[in-house]
């Protein structure tokens, strides 16, 4: 059970909420609870005093001078989440949605946003009982907030939006009655509280980043297995050499690499090529710059994740209204920004090691295209042939999509909004390049494998190269006549998120 209120929230943490792997509780402290009261009941103070509160007492924006009567206060959150019911393609997956849920549990349960603990208990509610709304993954620009996407929490609280429920999407009125609850009425602010903030942006960003991490434990390992397949040199990844470069993350790359690699092995299937070609000899460079990024994106999405992000902010120590722009999601923009950049760059890097895989003027050896087949079947058959070619096709694709999404900032909602984020934007391109990176993981794998078998070294292989290759094998048959993989390709981009389960076992 993962408490959420008192002490900060881990990448891991919103990971594994989203992946039902645990559930969540709200602090027992009275301290907290005390908190939390004493936010929402200060609220109710200033309306009885008949304050002037933004997105209470005001309408929202540029309609900030608009003054709303009292009569008509606890029927703005409606109004909120009705009109930013306009939410377009695709739906996010159950999971990032659960991710979504945790995250804005999160910033609320601080007790800086003036909510009630039905609110909290509710959306604590929904994740234990999977009750998930359905939100649509365009709308945002990131400033203020992720306010059309988590329009959609605050609709199905209210009864009034569609949510994943035992594997289906029904209405959430639906799921009311059959638990005979009724839907949350929600008091003054606490709509502006659940939409105005970065929850879809910073979930998004907690799912990339351990994706990140499995990419680069698999591009390692895969590289690893060519180095042997194309009897490249060792001392590529020497410790001295590496000792004069001090970068950490790539010193990490390349200390995995010479000890994954069996010094024998290498020195009985060496070519007499002196240096190796860049996507073998650089390989640590490459992959090193997300191992060496990884300390400052999980500081700026960890961060991100335990703030209080909404507008204003209701302080429950001194008793004050917070005006301010913390909905502004700009550090997760560039969080996700580089990050795209950076596993991008790890597609280029295995698209040109499976280049010189399947070409037989660079392979030192190795079978065209990779074919296993026999001497009388080999003019029927191309191995990996097309494979290359979808390598090279996702890779052009992951490449495309890295234009940064945080330049193109545009003024919005009557000039109000005239500089936002495009937080969320660069989250899900960062999600599109991941994918398609993993796509050329899954085919690298079944490649590298199929390499290192034609040319011999299979058995040969240190425990943390055999135990890879045995990982891959679950879900790939060596290829000796021609059949379709495509199967087999998304199987493995599947279990992907489960090589940090062998990396574990490894260590």
């Amino acid at each position: 059970m993962l408490t959420i209120g008192e002490t900060p929230l881990s990448i891991e943490d919103v990971v594994a909420v989203a992946r039902k792997e645990q559930k969540v509780a709200l602090p027992a402290s009275a301290e907290w609870h005390a908190l939390i009261q004493r936010g929402a009941d200060f609220l109710d103070q200033l309306l009885q005093d008949e304050g002037v509160i933004y997105g209470v007492t005001t309408g929202y924006g540029d309609s900030c001078l608009v003054e709303i009567p009292p009569h008509q206060v606890h029927e703005l959150p409606l109004h909120l989440s009705r009109f930013h019911g306009c939410g377009m393609g695709q739906n996010l997956d159950l999971t990032t949605a659960r991710a979504v849920v945790a995250v804005r549990l999160c910033s609320l349960a601080r007790g800086y946003s003036g909510v009630s603990h039905s609110l909290l208990e509710r959306l604590a509610w929904m994740l234990n009982e999977n009750v998930i709304p359905v939100i649509p993954s365009e709308g945002s620009v990131g400033a203020s907030g992720d306010l059309t996407p988590l329009s959609y929490i605050a609709g199905a609280l209210v009864g009034e939006r569609d949510v994943y429920y035992q594997g289906k999407i029904v209405p959430i009125t639906q799921v009311y009655a059959e638990k005979d609850m009724q839907p949350l009425v929600l008091r003054p602010k606490e709509g502006l509280a659940l939409m105005n903030g970065t929850a879809v942006m910073t979930a998004i960003a907690c799912l990339n980043y351990k994706k990140a991490e499995q990419i680069s434990l698999a591009s390692t390992l895969i590289t690893a297995l060519n180095v042997l397949a194309l009897e490249g040199n060792p001392s590529h990844f020497d410790e001295v050499l590496f000792a004069q470069k001090p970068h950490l993350g790539q010193q990490h790359i390349a200390t995995q690499l010479r000890d994954w690699l069996n010094s024998q092995v290498q020195t009985e299937h060496q070519s007499s090529r002196l240096q190796d070609r860049y996507s073998l000899r650089c390989a640590p460079h490459i992959i090193g710059v997300f191992e060496d990024s990884k300390t400052w994106l999980r500081q700026f999405i960890e961060n991100e994740l335990n703030s209080s992000n909404d507008n204003p902010l209701i302080d429950p120590v001194n008793l004050r209204v917070l005006h301010g722009g913390h909905f502004y999601g700009g550090h997760i923009a560039q969080a996700m920004d580089s990050l795209k950049i950076m596993i991008a760059n790890i597609a280029d890097l295995m698209d040109r090691q499976l280049a010189q895989l399947v070409d037989y003027k660079m392979n030192n050896g190795l079978p065209r295209n990779l074919t296993g087949s026999s001497i009388e079947r080999l003019p029927l058959n191309h191995g990996f042939k097309a494979v290359q070619i979808g390598v090279s096709a996702w890779t052009a694709e992951a490449l495309k999509q890295t234009l940064s999404a945080s330049i193109f900032s545009r003024s919005t909602e009557c000039h109000n909004q005239d500089k936002v984020s495009m937080g969320t934007i660069a989250a899900r391109d960062a999600s599109r390049v991941i994918l398609l990176t993993e796509q050329v993981i899954a085919a690298l794998s079944c490649a590298s494998v199929q390499a290192v078998k034609l040319k011999g070294v299979d058995t040969e292989l240190s425990p943390v190269l055999t135990a890879f290759k045995h990982w891959v094998l679950q879900s790939f048959n060596y290829v000796e006549e021609d059949r379709p993989l495509q199967n087999e390709l998304q199987a493995l981009v599947d279990r992907l998120e489960n090589l940090a389960l062998l990396n574990s076992a490894l260590v």
